[in-house]
Parts: C-alpha cells; sequence; structure tokens
C-alpha cells in the first residue's frame, strides 16, 4: 500500500513540477551564489588578508555585479512571488480579504523564522525584513499600477541614501566597503553574540524594509505582466531592459570601483558623493536584470534541458531552506566555534567559500528532487502559514 502512494505523491510533484513556469525558479536559483557571494565577505576579520592583486580583482567583481544587486534581485523575486500566490489563492475560490490575511500571516511567520536565524545563527537575515514588508504591501497587490511604480520611485529615494552613506564613511577614511569583521565575525563569546544581535535586531529589521520595498514593488508590477513566466511573449520588453539596465548598473558602479582600486586618487566631496550614490541606484535595476537576463535564457534552457538546469531549478524550488543552509555553512567556516577561518581568508577566499557553498547547496536540491523531498523550510513555513497542506504554486 504504502509503494502506491510514494508512487503517486511523486507523480503529482513532477507533474506540478511541469507546469511551473521555470524562469522564476531559475532565478531565485542563480540568486542564491549571488547571496552567497555578497554575504561571506562578512565573515572574515580582514577583507585585504591575502594577495592584494586578487582581492582588488574580486572587490571590483563585486563592485560591479554583487554589492547591492542581490538584495534588489532577491527582492524583485519576492514581490513577483507575492503575486504569484495571490493568483494562486484566488483559482482556488479565496476572495481578496481571505489572501490578503495568509500573505500578511505568511509575513509574520517569516519574521519569526528570522528572528531565529539571527538568534541562533547570524546577524545578517533577509527573511525577517522580507516578511514585514510583505505585511506592509499587501494592501498593494490591488492598487493600480502607477500608485505602485509611484510609491516604488519615492521609497528608491531613502534606500538610496542608506546605502550611499554605509559606503561613503569608508571610502572617505580609504577603508574597504566591506565592513566585514564588524559584521558577523569576531571574537565574542556566545553570550555577547546572542545579546549583541537580539538588541541590533529590530534596528536591522527596520533598515532591512526601507531598502527592499522599491525592489519588492516593482516586482509586484512585473509579476502583472507575467513577465518572468512568459518571456517570449515578452521578449522585446526584457531585452531593452536588460541590456539598458546592465549597462547603467555597470556604469554606475565603475565610479566607487576605481575610487576602490586607486586609480581614482582623492576625489573630492562634491565628486565621491555622486559615485557612492550611483553604485546602490543603479545597482537596483542591475539586480532586477539579472532575473531579466535569466528569464531570457529560461526557454532555450528548458528546451535543452541540461543537468544544470534541472539542478538550479531544483535549487530556486528550496531557496529558503538553502539560504539558511548557507549561514550554518559560513558559521561553520568562519566562526571561532567552527574551522576558524575569519582571520586567514580575505575577500578573494571568502568569494572561493561562497562559490563552494553554492555548488554544494546546488547538488543537494538536485538530490532532494531526485529523492522526492521538498526543502525542510518550505514545508515548515507551509504548515505555519496555511490551513491547508496542498502546495501552492509560485512560493518557491
Amino acid at each position: 500500500m504504502g509503494a502506491p502512494i510514494q508512487a503517486r505523491t511523486q507523480e503529482h510533484g513532477q507533474a506540478g513540477a511541469a507546469s511551473r513556469a521555470p524562469a522564476p525558479d531559475l532565478a531565485r536559483g542563480f540568486m542564491l551564489l549571488a547571496i552567497a557571494f555578497a554575504h561571506a565577505p562578512l565573515f572574515v576579520t580582514a577583507v585585504g588578508h591575502g594577495s592584494e592583486v586578487a582581492n582588488k580583482v574580486v572587490e571590483f567583481f563585486h563592485l560591479l555585479f554583487v554589492n547591492n544587486h542581490a538584495r534588489p534581485m532577491f527582492a524583485f523575486l519576492f514581490g513577483y512571488s507575492l503575486v504569484q500566490l495571490l493568483n494562486s489563492r484566488t483559482r482556488r475560490g479565496a476572495d481578496w480579504v481571505t489572501a490578503r490575511k495568509l500573505l500578511r500571516r505568511r509575513g509574520w511567520w517569516l519574521v519569526a523564522i528570522g528572528f531565529v536565524h539571527v538568534a541562533l545563527l547570524v546577524p545578517i537575515d533577509i527573511l525577517a525584513p522580507y516578511g514585514l514588508t510583505a505585511v506592509l504591501v499587501a494592501g498593494m497587490l490591488r492598487r493600480q499600477d502607477s500608485t505602485i511604480l509611484w510609491t516604488a520611485a519615492i521609497s528608491l529615494v531613502p534606500a538610496t541614501a542608506l546605502v550611499g552613506a554605509s559606503m561613503w564613511f569608508p571610502l572617505a577614511q580609504g577603508r574597504s566597503t566591506f565592513t566585514a569583521g564588524s559584521v558577523a565575525a569576531g571574537t565574542k563569546g556566545l553570550g555577547e553574540l546572542f545579546v549583541a544581535r537580539l538588541t541590533g535586531w529590530p534596528f536591522g529589521l527596520l533598515i532591512g524594509v526601507v531598502l527592499v520595498v522599491p525592489a519588492v514593488l516593482l516586482g509586484i508590477w512585473a509579476a502583472r505582466r507575467r513577465l518572468l513566466e512568459e518571456p517570449e511573449r515578452h521578449r522585446r520588453f526584457l531585452v531593452r531592459f536588460t541590456v539598458i539596465a546592465t549597462a547603467v548598473s555597470v556604469a554606475g558602479s565603475v565610479p566607487t570601483g576605481l575610487i576602490r582600486a586607486g586609480l581614482w586618487t582623492d576625489p573630492s566631496g562634491a565628486a565621491s558623493w555622486p559615485a557612492v550614490l550611483a553604485q546602490p541606484l543603479t545597482g537596483y535595476f542591475g539586480g532586477i536584470a539579472m532575473a531579466g537576463v535569466v528569464a531570457l535564457l529560461a526557454p532555450l534552457a528548458v528546451r535543452r534541458r541540461g543537468r544544470l538546469t534541472t539542478a538550479v531549478q531544483a535549487l530556486g524550488r528550496r531557496s529558503m531552506s538553502m539560504y539558511l543552509f548557507q549561514s550554518v555553512v559560513f558559521v561553520a567556516a568562519f566562526s571561532p566555534f567552527g574551522l576558524g577561518l575569519q582571520d586567514d581568508l580575505g575577500l578573494a577566499g571568502a568569494t572561493g567559500v561562497a562559490a563552494a557553498t553554492w555548488l554544494v547547496s546546488l547538488a543537494i536540491a538536485d538530490l532532494m528532487r531526485r529523492t522526492g523531498h521538498r526543502g525542510p523550510a518550505e514545508v515548515l513555513l507551509r504548515r505555519l502559514a496555511y490551513r491547508d497542506p496542498r502546495p501552492v504554486t509560485g512560493s518557491g
């Protein structure tokens, strides 16, 4: 009796996977690599340790394609998923009030999971800010497009100012824009770390919400048009946006990169401020453009259906679980309570650890796909937030 039930369950899972648009999951899978690149350097005490040339090259790469790109990409995909969730519930007969309550309940549980993530593992968390943002913007899902776009544009001002200020101070003092050991590494005991994380969590949560709201709203706007689910239908728009946004993003990151590389020495305050503001502002659109690149390549990837495509899609379907897995690996690798590599690796070394962690998570996600297991964090969130155990399309 057990074997037929298991076979039917796997059959249902495969059918669900086949009917699910691949681009959002592929984007989430590659997004985890960008998040790993962004977070791993925050676990080392000296980003300049090791080869100076290698660190400079990697830092320039980070400034062009990682810093302030990973967060907007994730936020954009999160906003996109809110519309997918809403559509999924309404297709099943739920009215607007019921669907909105579900989205907000799910958001509050994300805040709770993010709090536990910070308390037990690391002070770097993205789950709680996205959860609180979902609670705050759920009502926007029925607003007009113009309202959503204007709100996104207005919210981009404080978000850019906050990131720009955080970059300007270290640049003005000739230090790296990576604050490193002050964020996630150090020699504090477990008790001190626990207290420091809890006291700083509310402030970090509010700052995180300010930073992600613009891209979440843009994700909502894009999901209404099914840009990632129907890339061939929107190919002309996606190509234009991706090319222009990527070019603008790279151009906006070059001035800060030149300062960090020492090729632009002693810039005046009047010049450095526009430079540090341009990097996060254009980074928002560069991060979203990354999702556009994946959407454009998704039809070709699906037609060829290679092992890498299948594995990345499996990773995207388990993005929350694999994001938490990254934190476990980074704590084990860098902290004094693990291998203690925080004092031995610089920026280049930390980026290498990030890439290796992503490859391992890719293999784990593909193994889970082949054995018919969903991500444990995704299963937990469903059980906490949903009143029925059935899978919901687009929830990741």
